[in-house]
């Protein structure tokens, strides 16, 4: 019988575990570097960084927006965050985001030819200017919805991809379930005007988000400041290009019921930022208001890595297993979003039920990780058992059970 077996000590028949986390460990966390997953923090309850920042959010004139960090996948700030709202062409991000999954899957080409039916060429608004019966690349349909916000490109695309307008609206709102787009129902692929076509900015971040960290390859279209196509020269009408070389995206959208809107993003030193602004009164202010709200997330704010995938954030007590202890963390890199500067007093705590009996197999969620400061719950994770533990032998099951028995 090992020493560890003779000690036995009181457990509880659910344990919180405070971490001792040490102040080099946060002070030596790096600053974001790399995207992840958008879904790696709640949203639920959790507080908002923005919340805890002696910094207010600057005052904005849109009727809703929001502004997340990518590395975290945390709101920052919102206001309206779930008031569902038209999106007008902002729609086309969820377009390009099938487009580029095809592409990925290799269903489409960038250098196959599309037909171009006379539905698309007769989509109304905004316009590529492609003309009937004709055959266009992939890739120029792609700038043609990305750069000039073109309807007629996104309908021959959508027909592209699946059949037709109506069955790739179907596809659209599929992959937004996927995504976890609670308050998004689309009808169309171009974003004119509908009852029933409608999101929130929580959403739309989140499929911002989404975007980038699974398709960076195709970033650089977002950044294209023209394209000219059928001899007609079209600008991006995201203005933010021009006025701040971090910024290479998003997209912009306006109709009159929905007003000027705009989802942008910035990648500044390895950290990306994405804002969200709907229902401003014109193309100024939407560009003014997101400004404004990617310079004050970057500038108050700051995104740390407290654990990577593997690492454990604490050690439990096996029973009945091979091994008296097992490492408990999360299955992916942790980031979390805090107010500049506050990065040491994060509190993680670990919540497991105990007893942990083996087999325990690698994955398996076993408990919560709960991130908080000040007080506030910023984000919860779920715990999860980090390596294999089989069962111990006869013997040692029998002297586990034993032990039990006195807990």
């Amino acid at each position: 019988m090992t020493s560890a077996k003779k000690l036995v000590s009181p457990i509880l028949s659910r344990c919180v575990v405070a971490l001792a986390l040490s102040l080099p460990l946060l002070a030596q966390a790096q600053t974001a570097a790399q995207p992840v997953a958008p879904a790696a923090a709640t949203a639920g309850a959790a507080a908002l960084p923005g919340d805890l920042s002696i910094v207010p959010a600057p005052g904005l004139t849109a009727r809703a927006w929001l502004s997340m960090d990518v590395n975290s996948g945390q709101v920052i700030a919102a206001e309206g965050i779930d008031e569902r709202v038209e999106p007008a062409s902002l729609t086309k991000l969820m377009t390009a985001y099938l487009v580029f999954d095809a592409l990925e899957s290799g269903r489409l080409k960038l250098d196959q030819p599309v037909n171009i039916s006379e539905k698309a060429w007769r989509t109304e608004g905004s316009r590529m200017f492609v003309k009937v019966n004709t055959q266009v690349p992939v890739d120029e349909l792609l700038q043609g919805v990305i750069v000039q916000s073109g309807n007629d490109a996104s309908v021959a695309l959508a027909e592209a991809v699946a059949g037709s307008e109506s069955a790739f609206a179907a596809l659209m709102n599929e992959q937004a379930a996927k995504l976890g787009l609670k308050a998004t129902h689309f009808v169309n692929s171009t974003g004119l005007p509908d009852p029933e076509h409608l999101t929130s900015v929580r959403d739309l971040a989140t499929l911002a988000a989404a975007l980038v960290s699974r398709f960076p390859q195709y970033l650089h279209y977002y950044s294209q400041k023209e394209f000219t196509y059928n001899n007609i020269k079209q600008p991006n009408r995201n203005r933010l290009l021009w006025l701040d070389t971090t910024v290479d995206g998003l997209k912009t959208g306006h109709t009159q019921s929905a007003g000027y809107c705009l989802v942008s993003t910035a990648l500044r030193d390895g950290r990306r930022v994405v804002s969200v602004v709907v229902g401003t009164a014109s193309d100024a202010a939407r560009t003014e208001n997101s400004l404004k709200l990617l310079n004050w997330s970057f500038q108050n704010f700051e995104t740390v890595k407290l654990y990577d995938a593997g690492n454990p954030a604490v050690n439990a007590r096996v029973w009945e297993g091979a091994v008296e202890n097992v490492g408990l963390g999360t299955a992916e890199p942790l980031w979390l979003t805090v107010p500049r500067g506050k990065s040491a007093d994060i509190k993680p705590v670990a919540q497991y039920t105990q007893p942990l009996v083996a087999p325990l197999s690698k994955g398996a969620k076993v408990g919560t990780l709960t991130l908080s400061l000040d007080g506030k719950t910023l984000s919860e994770q779920p715990l999860v058992v980090l390596e294999d533990v089989p069962e111990a032998g006869f013997f040692g099951r029998m002297v586990d059970k034993v032990l039990l028995m006195f807990e």
